[in-house]
């Protein structure tokens, strides 16, 4: 019988290792019911930290976390789109997966869907047996997470290429660094990750757990996701004449689109599948590479109800890349509030969005040009995760665009801030480790993230002055008991208040002695002023990616 679908004990002893195991680490299981209907969850969750590796988190693997992961919500957290960005009247629905426990995204439920069969079953005994999650990402991340949980040994596959975000979260959740298999290429390569996976299944030790053809993934997201997603849209149409027209999801293992099938069932909805221009599988029976990172290709999974597909979707990397940009940068969100009058926190609620995110909005938006849907006319979607997993993923757009046009990256485009940055840097380099690094950011009480992007961007100077990694060392979330500052931390403090258009200052902290470096704008203009300026020396320049440093010199 296909994995996932077994309807009796396969391995007695197994099951009983399991029970007990279980039993001994304080661990029970939240039934698939619960998780579609968490109100009927009892547990005891104050305290519990949404991030930790806590059997209680288990009974998080759901829908209706709040923002803070901790506390639930009537209604899954979703975004409405409005007309003023997406430019259709229909309305577009995104259910927001980074609410999810551990991994911030909801693939953390696709591996418990794919894991709970086999435990139950006698399959998987985690006293023996090595959990191997093929993934292009996010799947391996929320199989690395539960096994943990369970105390058993997992294996994380995925391609080399993916963003710098997954591998760091893997490296610090894996108990053995070894149990990272790294596979050839990128986001589209998912034969090379089968191939490892062969390699692996020959030791009988370790279980595959391919998400692509277990069945306990599909099932979990019609029992569990399609449920959610009918309650934001009853939540959404009130008492309105609001139909569900469509759903939307990228293809990716196949198993979000049983989403779809519930939502047609229940609500006539379509079902859209999107996938990567660059890698047009279902459209064209083609190949290629693309970077929007988490949809998958080359391959029609086994679980995918292809023939209740009604639409697909053709979206291009490029398109994605570039609203990851407009959405997760402040220039772009300074652009798009100037656009289309939209206020910061609507355009920093944007952040909720990743590359699939994105690529599965950009499908919905398409499909109602399309069908020519009108403001009765609604199309639910889901952002699988959000923009944290793609900070260096923005660095790699810029690099490609640059091939073909010249582009100033940077901060903040203010002379001073340039000048600053390079003396942080120098003197940075001329201290010593003893010497403590502080960085204090003000700015006016709109301000929507924090810390600023300038104050990051000088703790970058300070780091590469040190010839150190400032990701390694960061410290912004001081609070409570928190210990001894650790030797070679680089912190931040953050004041929001008034109008101030920007403060920064960064402090060298001696024995009986220190250094401030302040910078203080006085005026937005001064922003305007250089990116004049930037703008002059980019029009002169061959294609490439250029700092402030370069108009500078």
């Amino acid at each position: 019988m296909s994995a996932g679908l077994e309807t009796h004990i396969v391995d007695a002893g197994s099951l009983r290792a399991t029970k007990d195991h279980f039993h001994n680490a304080g661990i029970r299981l939240p039934r698939i019911s619960e998780l579609a209907e968490p109100s009927m969850l009892d547990r005891d969750m104050a305290g519990v930290d949404p991030d930790a590796p806590d059997p209680r988190n288990l009974f998080r693997i759901h829908w209706f976390n709040a923002a803070d992961r901790a506390s639930r919500t009537a209604v899954p957290e979703h975004i409405v789109l409005p007309p003023e960005l997406t430019g259709v009247a229909a309305t577009i629905i995104v259910a927001l997966g980074n609410r999810f426990p551990m991994i911030r995204a909801h693939k953390v439920l696709t591996a418990y869907g794919c894991l709970v069969p086999r435990l139950v079953t006698g399959g998987f005994d985690p006293t023996r047996h090595r959990a191997i999650w093929p993934s292009t990402g996010n799947y391996c991340r929320g199989g690395v997470a539960i096994s943990r949980i369970m105390g058993c040994r997992s294996a994380a596959v995925l391609p080399e290429g993916m963003s710098r975000e997954r591998f760091q979260w893997l490296e610090n959740w894996v108990t053995d660094p070894d149990d990272i298999i790294r596979t050839y290429g990128t986001e589209s390569n998912v034969k090379e990750i089968y191939d490892a996976c062969n390699e692996l299944a020959q030791d009988r030790e370790n279980i595959i757990l391919n998400q692509f053809r277990e069945f306990g993934n599909y099932i979990i997201h019609r029992a569990v996701t399609g449920p959610a997603l009918e309650a934001v849209f009853n939540a959404v149409r009130g008492k309105g004449n609001l139909r569900a027209r469509a759903f939307i999801s990228a293809s990716g293992s196949g198993g979000t689109l049983a989403a779809g099938d519930f939502l047609k069932a229940h609500l006539g909805a379509a079902i859209g599948v999107v996938e990567a221009l660059e890698c047009p599988t279902l459209l064209y029976n083609g190949f290629g590479e693309h970077n929007i990172q988490g949809i998958g290709d080359k391959h029609v999974p086994f679980i995918h109800n292809v023939m209740n597909t009604d639409y697909v979707i053709g979206i291009s990397d490029t398109a994605s890349d570039a609203l990851n940009l407009l959405f997760n940068t402040s220039s772009g969100r300074a652009y798009l509030a100037k656009r289309t009058g939209l206020g910061q926190k609507f355009l920093g609620a944007l952040a909720d969005l990743g590359l699939s995110s994105i690529a599965n909005v950009l499908g919905a938006v398409k499909l109602a040009k399309y069908a020519n849907m009108g403001t009765n006319d609604a199309i639910l979607t889901v952002a699988t995760d959000g923009s944290e997993l793609y900070g260096t993923e923005q660095e790699k757009a810029l690099s490609r665009a640059a091939a073909d046009t010249p582009i100033v990256y940077c901060a903040n485009t203010s002379v001073g801030v340039t000048l600053l940055a390079q003396i942080v840097r120098q003197v940075a380099g001329q201290l010593g480790q003893d010497w403590d690094i502080e960085i204090v950011e003000t700015h006016h009480n709109q301000k929507i993230d924090a810390p600023s992007g300038t104050a990051l961007a000088l703790g970058r100077a300070a780091a590469e002055g040190r010839n150190v990694n400032l990701d390694e060392l960061r410290d912004s979330g001081r609070d409570g008991v928190t210990g001894q500052r650790r030797q070679g931390d680089i912190g931040f403090a953050v004041m929001r208040g008034g109008d101030v258009a920007g403060e920064h200052t960064v402090t060298f902290f001696g024995q009986q002695e220190r250094i401030e470096l302040t910078h203080r704008a006085g005026s937005r203009a001064i922003f305007a002023r250089g990116a004049l300026h930037a703008a002059a020396f980019a029009s002169a320049q061959t294609p490439g990616l250029y700092s402030m440093d370069d108009v500078l010199a």
